[in-house]
């Protein structure tokens, strides 16, 4: 097993919840692969997108909905500081997981979380779960609160 996957497996574990993680046949790297993958809506991935504040170089994670786009202004707004995206090297260092993988649990570094409460629509959602072939099903309440995500509106 990854380092990556097990970071989010015991993450999940210490929360509490007994959620199966399910390697899937195919990628689920993006939004539409990984719901053709769980077979589901686009927008019940929940998407983990990795920016970093312009002045303080905080890391932020926002957890949206597969089809939406995060809103810069907005986000920024909700962040407290102007942003800009991480790239793929950042993305690592802060998180322990590639792009086409990040967990929205498990990070390296615990980062400032923030969760678009349109995913509260949803039963269920489907998160990355540290690889480019893994995710997880899970009410998106509990995953707000495994993700310790202050719940904002910052997508358009």
């Amino acid at each position: 097993m990854s380092k990556s996957l097990k970071r989010v497996e015991t993450a999940l574990k210490q929360a509490g919840h007994a959620i199966h993680i399910l390697e899937m046949d195919g990628s689920t790297r993006t939004p539409v692969e990984a719901a053709a993958q769980a077979g589901c809506a686009v927008d019940q991935i929940a998407k983990s997108i990795v920016f970093k504040g312009v002045k303080s170089g905080a890391i932020c994670v926002f957890i949206t909905p597969g089809g939406r786009q995060v809103d810069m202004a907005l986000a920024a707004q909700v962040a407290g500081e102007a942003l800009a995206r991480a790239d793929g090297k950042e993305v690592r260092n802060a998180t322990g997981f590639a792009i086409g993988g990040v967990s929205p649990v498990g990070h390296l570094t615990p980062p400032h979380v923030f969760f678009d409460p349109a995913l509260l629509a949803f039963d269920t959602v489907w998160a990355a779960a540290g690889t480019p072939r893994h995710i997880f099903e899970i009410a998106p309440a509990d995953l707000a609160t495994v993700a310790q995500a202050r719940m904002a509106a910052f997508t358009c």
